[in-house]
């Protein structure tokens, strides 16, 4: 394992990596990394030559400043894990690595799937998905860039900015990892007590119920139903919304050929996401 700091470096290393014939692949996380972290590098080893793991907690995707100081920071624990996967290269910059003063970014034209669900609640968010994975392939330039689907709307958001700016990139969209009770892992999962974990779980049990009301009912009714589940359960929904999984776009009265229902609520203070394709 090496770990870089200053891109520089890692920009060297990989440029040798490169001229030696072999593949690069590229997992973007911001640390705290859990088991569905490690199923996105062990799918990267499998099929790329060198990994790259990227720890950073970008500033500019936070709608609020507590979150940002609250989202858990364990980079010692996150090596550790990448340890024991293999011959990984780390990257763990600081902001001003990520974030040159020459560095240029304006408003990137994501057609409107940026304004949906996430978008919605999260103003500017996704702004500074886009900002931070530009500048981090910018450095890597992998040949292919591993990312959860409990982040739909987010793989959706960086195929199309891929797309757009024409990048030799392919992205890879894994299957979300889940506790053996059906709780989506993630690293806000940290800030979660035993009994709101357990009161969580209303997150999957209304995606399992949706698949069964999609036999049955329009979108439309399917959802109504399904709020009227969720608003059972302890937690605060923020929204529930089933669209095309091709073009985000909500669903009404017929199913398209692929749907996905998204979710947000909050845990108590933690703010939750969970997501399935029906």
């Amino acid at each position: 394992m090496q770990i870089f700091q200053d891109k520089q470096s890692l920009i060297q290393a990989l440029k040798e990596i490169k001229a030696a014939g072999k593949s690069i692949g590229f997992v973007p996380t911001m640390g705290a990394l859990h088991d569905g972290h490690i199923s996105l590098v062990r799918s990267a080893l499998q099929v790329t030559d060198q990994v790259v793991v990227s720890i950073f907690v970008n500033p500019t995707q936070f709608n609020t400043a507590s979150d940002l100081d609250k989202y858990p920071r364990t980079l010692q624990a996150d090596i550790a894990l990448l340890q024991k996967e293999g011959d990984i290269f780390v990257f763990a910059p600081a902001v001003s690595e990520i974030y040159p003063e020459d560095d240029f970014f304006g408003p990137f034209d994501l057609e409107g799937i940026d304004l949906v669900m996430e978008g919605k609640f999260r103003p500017g968010h996704f702004q500074g998905v886009v900002h931070v994975v530009r500048n981090l392939f910018q450095i890597v330039q992998p040949q292919k860039a591993f990312f959860g689907l409990k982040d739909f709307q987010q793989v959706a958001v960086i195929r199309l900015m891929t797309k757009k700016l024409a990048l030799p990139i392919e992205i890879v969209a894994c299957a979300i990892e889940r506790s053996t009770n059906g709780l989506a892992l993630s690293s806000r999962n940290l800030r979660l007590s035993e009994t709101q974990k357990e009161d969580a779980l209303i997150l999957f049990q209304t995606l399992a119920l949706l698949k069964k009301l999609k036999k049955e009912f329009s979108p439309a009714v399917s959802r109504e139903k399904a709020m009227e589940f969720f608003k059972k359960g302890k937690l605060e929904l923020e929204y529930l919304e089933i669209v095309s999984s091709e073009t985000l776009e909500a669903l009404d009265q017929t199913w398209s050929e692929s749907s996905t229902c998204c979710i947000a609520a909050f845990c108590g203070e933690v703010r939750l996401i969970d997501t399935a394709q029906l």
